[in-house]
């Protein structure tokens, strides 16, 4: 995979699994989650109702979850996801967390409405956005490039 690529921006601590947490591995959850998941793609697959693909988004004007009347410079909380906000006078900002210091509200690079992580995103190195859950991306080269 070369070329730059949309990446995850989350915080060193990010959502990852706790310490000493373990996975089930009982036999019973896997067959009923194996049962489940058939009779899921079966109601799926018999709908006969099309859904259209989502409409592409290019710019902030069309990206969900951006929070208005932001102060720049004010706490935040959640640095990972939907993490974009607007100031009173129209500043694109997002929270983000500087070193030894809690998360607040800087100005935003350029943002480039919703992306998917890990597609190519070429021509937009060092641009932010946002995937389709609200993970915070940035354009970083890959391998190189």
């Amino acid at each position: 995979m070369f070329g730059p690529r949309w990446a995850a921006t989350l915080p060193s601590s990010g959502h990852s699994r706790a310490a000493g947490s373990t996975t089930c591995h009982s036999d019973a959850v896997r067959a009923t989650s194996v049962l489940l998941s058939g009779l899921l793609l079966a109601g799926m697959l018999s709908s006969g109702v099309a859904s259209a693909a989502p409409a592409e988004c290019n710019q902030p004007s069309c990206t969900p979850g951006i929070s208005g009347g932001v102060v720049l410079g004010a706490s935040c909380s959640d640095t990972g996801y939907y993490v974009f906000g607007t100031t009173s006078w129209g500043r694109l900002v997002f929270c983000g967390s500087p070193r030894r210091y809690g998360p607040r509200y800087f100005r935003s690079p350029p943002m480039v409405g919703v992306k998917d992580e890990n597609a190519d995103c070429g021509g937009y190195l060092n641009n932010v956005a946002q995937a389709p859950d609200g993970l915070f991306l940035s354009c970083v080269g890959v391998d190189g490039a």
